[in-house]
């Protein structure tokens, strides 16, 4: 019997570039999870009959959240729900199952890198039929309707046994339970060449972080690749992940940095996040940036089976250092720069327009999904590395020696306080009519704007998406306020010094060393101490 329950609007319910992220606390408000999905639900057109596909990351809420999911979904109309098994699915493996089976869309239930436990984050982020996030105009459909919502609707049913497979019925919507686990490995089986990487016998140390891709590197590294046990270091998906935070960088993952530093270290490192959309790559003794981790896999891609006719075209988001495009330009395609946000990839993809795509901030993905993909990164190193037969040192160097280096670094200031963010930025766009030619130490500012993308698929226009300086030469800064935390503001500025081929081209420096004039060209430009009373960042990567 459906239940019709009277509730009030929350305000705050705006979904960010993925999804709407909140601490627990905030979700655990009466009706606050329920607005929120109902909000989706309401927006869903042609649901009646339809299949919804549920999973999350493993975090603190996750399992409540999705019994009331399920609950929603049969008053709601909705045809059938599949749910992995212990609410488990991660982020490219739900795009994935949307796809196989044809669904109109499915609740990811994460907050990505973020922390996890009862004092930390949570998030529901809706994807489309296509497997990837669902678009501005759904988005902004979802919100006004939160600001407007004034019932939700669910059946009365017990919680269903979400740790065993097999089918039950939810009011009269039959739900699945499903292997995680099982359609992901297929696929990775189908574009890449098992047999090679096992044949090469490398070394490797995985770092699931305790979060969702323990499962998934279990069974594909050590099962189906024979990689040796314990390879998976973390592998037990933690609603708290462990008390750390689930991000791989060089901060989060220390303990594999320093595994892959060590004199005995294993061929190859790599680390996922909390929901297995990103990836953290280090060689023997060479860490790879995610910006130079996506031009190298671009650039040897042709070496794995799914790749094996070449890439349509190349696209990344604007922070990202422009390295991707000099491999796209080298192999006669398109190269795209987009906003933020794995959906701006998404019309790319289905217009067949490109076939990789990545993020500086660790994510890379292909068209196999409408995701990232963290373990597919590492899988598709891993047949580079199983083909060519060399170290990630050797082929980075190689790649620099033949395409230049593009120097890289992130800085976060995390939590600052709203204002005093939104004032440096308003400062920054003030400023951008009287930046060009000026010089700020070695560095001249060639051009100064804040970048707007219109979408080639549809016409699209995204705006305000990031304030940049370019300076003469191909380095560059840019300023961005991040939308994927949870209080305050992250600044996020993005430092990148482009040392050229051949006389003059310093390729293997440090990369701190090589930032510096780039560093200090930021803090004068936009007076960031000044503005958010930080001397330093919180986290570099």
């Amino acid at each position: 019997m459906i239940r019709t329950v009277s509730t009030t609007p929350y305000t705050d319910q705006k979904p960010g570039t993925s999804g709407l992220r909140k601490k627990v606390k905030v979700f655990q408000q009466p009706n606050y999870a329920e607005n929120f999905v109902q909000s989706v639900f309401d927006v869903v057109a042609d649901k009646a009959g339809a299949t919804l596909v549920i999973g999350g990351d493993g975090r603190f809420l996750n399992r409540e959240v999705i019994q009331v999911a399920i609950r929603m979904a049969a008053a709601n109309g909705f045809g059938r729900v599949i749910v992995g098994r212990g609410g488990i699915l991660s982020t490219p493996a739900a795009s994935h199952m949307i796809r196989k089976r044809g669904a109109i869309g499915g609740l990811v239930l994460s907050a990505s890198h973020n922390p996890g436990g009862p004092e930390e984050d949570f998030g529901i982020k809706y994807n489309i039929a296509n497997g990837g996030p669902a678009p501005e105009s759904v988005t902004d459909a979802i919100n006004g309707r939160t600001l407007e919502i004034d019932r939700w609707l669910t059946v009365d049913a017990d919680d269903i046994d979400l740790d065993t497979d097999g089918e039950v019925t939810v009011g009269t919507m039959p739900v699945e339970v499903v292997d995680p686990v099982e359609d992901y490995a297929a696929l990775m089986e189908t574009l890449f060449d098992f047999d090679a990487i096992r044949a090469a016998k490398l070394t490797m140390a995985f770092d699931a972080m305790s979060a969702v891709t323990g499962p998934y590197a279990t069974e594909i590294l050590e099962r189906r690749l024979g990689f040796a046990p314990g390879t998976v270091r973390n592998g037990e998906p933690l609603p708290d992940f462990g008390g750390h935070h689930p991000d791989p960088n060089l901060v989060h993952a220390h303990a594999l940095y320093e595994t892959m530093m060590a004199p005995n270290a294993p061929d190859f490192g790599a680390a996922s996040d909390g929901d297995g959309d990103r990836n953290l790559i280090i060689g023997k003794h060479r860490f790879v940036t995610p910006s130079d981790s996506l031009a190298m896999l671009a650039a040897n891609a042709h070496l794995a089976p799914g790749y094996a006719s070449g890439l349509k075209g190349i696209a990344r988001s604007m922070p990202t250092s422009a390295a991707a495009d000099r491999v796209a330009e080298a192999l006669g395609i398109p190269a795209y720069e987009t906003p933020t946000g794995w959906k701006f990839f998404g019309n790319l993809l289905d217009a067949g327009m490109a076939t990789i795509c990545g993020e500086e901030s660790a994510g890379t993905g292909s068209d196999h999904v409408r995701e990232k993909d963290g373990l597919w990164a590492v899988l598709l190193w891993l047949n580079i590395l199983a083909v060519r037969g060399e170290s990630v040192d050797t082929i980075a160097r190689d790649h620099w020696a033949k395409f230049g280096r593009n120097y890289y670094a992130r800085h976060d200031y995390e939590g600052v306080e709203t204002p005093r963010a939104d004032a440096l930025m308003a400062a920054l766009r003030a400023s951008l009519a009287t930046l060009p030619s000026q010089q700020f130490g070695d560095l001249t500012v060639e051009t100064a704007d804040e970048f707007a993308y219109t979408d080639p698929t549809d016409g699209s226009i995204s705006r305000n998406q990031g304030v940049r300086i370019l300076f003469e030469g191909g380095s560059r800064v840019v300023f961005r306020l991040s939308g994927t935390g949870t209080t305050g503001a992250t600044l996020r500025v993005y430092l990148e010094r482009y040392e050229p081929v051949g006389v003059g081209g310093d390729l293997d420096r440090d990369t701190g060393e090589m930032l510096a004039s780039i560093v200090a060209a930021a803090e004068s430009i936009a007076r960031i101490a000044e503005h958010t009373g930080r001397s330093a960042p919180d986290v570099v990567t």
